[in-house]
């Protein structure tokens, strides 16, 4: 791994905002190889830190199923 931030900590914000960067830095030719394929590693896991990210908060997201008197019979995971 090329870059030495740890990412494991950000917010799924900043490492969005992070990944963001980045692209737009790749995508402007300014950066010489070998620092295109560290952004490019960084990048990589900046993506999965945040697919991560994602994956918790809908696991953490429920739709309530009530009952013809509003109670609550069950949870089903959120639907994407």
């Amino acid at each position: 791994m090329a870059f030495s931030e740890d990412i494991s900590g950000l917010s799924f914000e900043a490492a969005l905002q992070r990944l963001e960067a980045i692209v737009r830095q790749l995508e402007s030719g300014d950066a010489p190889l070998d620092a295109a394929i560290g952004l490019y590693e960084e990048a990589q896991a900046l993506r999965s830190h945040c697919e991560s990210k994602l994956s918790a908060a809908e696991a953490r997201i429920a739709q309530l199923q009530l009952d013809q008197d509003g109670k609550p019979v069950s949870e089903t995971p959120f639907a994407s």
